[in-house]
Formats: C-alpha cells, sequence, structure tokens
C-alpha cells in the first residue's frame, strides 16, 4: 500500500492538530523510510520482478528488520518516545499506532511476505493481486484522509491556500505512476528513488503544514 499510509497520516491530525504532518507522515511510513536504507546496505533484499503476479514489480525477498510486526511495534514506541511532546499520552499513542499500522494496511495489499518477527512466519491477504480492487480500497481511503485534513486545518496564507493541495495531488501523480509505470531499471535505482522521494515528501509535508492552522 501506499497513498492508503498517507491517508492514516492525514487523519491523525485530527486526534494530534499540534503535530507537525511530516512527523505523522514519517511515523506512518517509517516502514518504508527504513526499507531502502536497509536495502542499501545489504541488510534486506528485494528483487525486481514484473511477472511475480502482482501489481508490483517487486518481489520483497527479505525485510524482516523495517517491515516485521514484532519491530514495528519496538519501532513505533521508539518513535513516539522521540516525537511526542513531554507528558503528551495521546500524541505517544497515536503514533505509535501509526508506526504499526503500517504492517496492518501491508498485511492486507501484500502476499504472504509480511514477517511477524525476523525469521518467524509471514502472512499476507494478497489484495495486490488485483489492480481494481486495490485501487478500490486505496484511492477512496486516501481521499477520506484528505478531507479530514482539509476539514481541521485552514490556510494561513497563499501557500497554505495551495500548497497542501499540491502535494496532495503529487501523491495521487506518485500513485499512477507506481501502477501504471514500468518497472525501475535496477535495485540501486529503486533504494536511491524511495530514499530521494521520502526526504522530498516529508519535506513538502513540513512545508505546506506550516502555513496551516488547526481548527
Amino acid at each position: 500500500m501506499f497513498i492508503g499510509h498517507f491517508a492514516f497520516g492525514l487523519v491523525a491530525k485530527r486526534a494530534t492538530p499540534y503535530l507537525s504532518l511530516a512527523v505523522l507522515f514519517a511515523a506512518a511510513q517509517l516502514a518504508d523510510i527504513l526499507w531502502p536504507i536497509f536495502v542499501a546496505i545489504g541488510i534486506e533484499q528485494v528483487r525486481i520482478d514484473p511477472y511475480n503476479g502482482t501489481i508490483t514489480p517487486l518481489d520483497f525477498t527479505s525485510y524482516p528488520y523495517s517491515h516485521s510486526l514484532a519491530l514495528l511495534i519496538v519501532g513505533g514506541l521508539v518513535f513516539a518516545w522521540v516525537f511526542a511532546p513531554s507528558g503528551d499520552r495521546r500524541a505517544f499513542l497515536v503514533l505509535a499506532l501509526l508506526v504499526v499500522s503500517h504492517w496492518v494496511l501491508d498485511y492486507v495489499t501484500h502476499g504472504p511476505d509480511m514477517p511477524l518477527y525476523p525469521g518467524g512466519p509471514k502472512v499476507g491477504l494478497g489484495l495486490w493481486r488485483w489492480l481494481p480492487a486495490t485501487v478500490a480500497v486505496e484511492l477512496p481511503l486516501y481521499l477520506a484522509g484528505v478531507l479530514v485534513y482539509y476539514r481541521v486545518t485552514r490556510p494561513r496564507d497563499k501557500v497554505g491556500r495551495y500548497g497542501f493541495s499540491f502535494l496532495a495531488t503529487a501523491l495521487l501523480v506518485i500513485y499512477a505512476g507506481n501502477l501504471m509505470g514500468p518497472p525501475p531499471p535496477s535495485v540501486t535505482a529503486l533504494w536511491a528513488a524511495a530514499i530521494t522521494g521520502s526526504v522530498i515528501i516529508l519535506a513538502a509535508a513540513l512545508w505546506a503544514d506550516r502555513h496551516r492552522d488547526a481548527i
């Protein structure tokens, strides 16, 4: 799942309006932020296979650290401890749950490659085997998240009026490109693009959110 993770970050703005959208996105996407780094340094593996029977050309051979349920629970607690305001139990809970939500959403979309813990059993419902069903689940989820964000914030200035709309549209374009574009030319190009994309998206979320006020 791609934009579904961002949807959860957008919805979380209602519960924690004082947290930056960049922090909420980072929590929801922590697994995918760590994954290309781990692939780059060689402790996780992925294979490019356009004919694997799913809508993604990637065969996630091994990602026991970035995408296992057990380590995402630990990662969620650490992330929340670092980024939640001191003593704010609500923010701590929201951030920890956002990190773990990544595994839950990927469990729905991935085939049986989602590890429960490093070296443990792998599970997955395989929604990615059907493109129409995938879009039917992810797109409404994302649009609902965008709507929630619009309802709980208001623009502070011109940037606030158009900046978030640009970000929301850009994420849709990236999503469409992931679904319909060609496979990456190499694993190196894949992890380099994933790391760069994460930095740009988080920076854009920080920029857009700073120009909107919570209602």
